[in-house]
């Protein structure tokens, strides 16, 4: 008994302050406060800003460096590291972008990671989320003006991004993050098919206004619905116009 009682009680090791504020600022990459390539505050303004001193928050983030998740530049700052997000090699990359099974697969798998973003958004989501979500929504209107598939396709991955956030989940968040230049693709070769049907872009705007006012209304059911929905038109009718090209090929060859 007496043995045991004397282990009960060893004190607990207190956590080094230097710990303690890399967990803190791990916890902001996580959540998506701190983006990758962002910079940090000044030294002095973040030691404030956690109310500690500067060698402990020098300590902190020399040992944040040691982990590659910043970066820092020589008389220019600290950053958060750009390479935490490299998901995808760049050959696998190329390979997926150029492979027309992939990109269905793509639209597949944006049918799960949006529809779950939607639905914890819709069920999480702050005002401060929804006003981000609205802002980005109308962004697209704004590139379309511009007509350029890229700028339109970044537009449509910033609104989803920012549904992403809304759900409060770092898992979705982040992988959405790390797959953004395969999906910026997949969004604007699909926009470039779906051009040859200019009638499609105003059912394909209206899906869109309808998965946002699920968000904002707070109806989780009703968004992954909408995000669904909205999915399920665009990859019908990319199926129908691939169908069609390749029937127009076969009388072509055949001619």
């Amino acid at each position: 008994m007496t043995a045991k009682k004397s282990v009960l009680q060893q004190p607990l090791k207190q956590k080094k302050l230097a710990d303690i504020i890399m967990s803190q600022l791990e916890a902001m990459i996580i959540e998506g406060s701190l983006l990758p390539g962002e910079k940090l505050l000044p030294e002095r303004e973040l030691a404030a800003q956690f109310e500690v001193s500067r060698p402990s928050l020098r300590e902190a983030i020399q040992k944040l460096e040691a982990k590659g998740l910043v970066v820092r530049k020589q008389g220019g700052g600290t950053f958060v590291s750009d390479n935490i997000l490299s998901g995808f090699a760049d050959p696998l990359f190329d390979l997926m972008a150029n492979n027309n099974e992939s990109q269905f697969d793509l639209l597949e798998f944006r049918h799960g990671i949006e529809g779950m973003a939607s639905y914890y958004a819709a069920m999480r989501g702050t005002s401060a989320d929804f006003e981000h979500i609205q802002a980005k929504h109308d962004e697209i209107g704004n590139s379309q003006l511009e007509d350029d598939f890229h700028l339109e396709a970044k537009a449509v991955f910033e609104f989803y991004l920012a549904i992403c956030a809304a759900s409060h989940n770092a898992v979705i968040l982040h992988l959405a993050r790390s797959m953004s230049e395969l999906l910026i693709d997949n969004i604007e070769k699909n926009l470039t098919i779906l051009a040859k049907r200019p009638d499609i872009f105003a059912k394909i705007t209206d899906y869109r206004k309808r998965l946002l006012a699920a968000i904002i209304s707070g109806q989780p059911q009703k968004a992954w619905g909408a995000s669904h929905r909205h999915l399920a038109f665009i990859e019908e009718v990319l199926l129908k116009m691939t169908q069609e090209n390749s029937r127009m090929e076969r009388s072509m060859r055949r001619m």
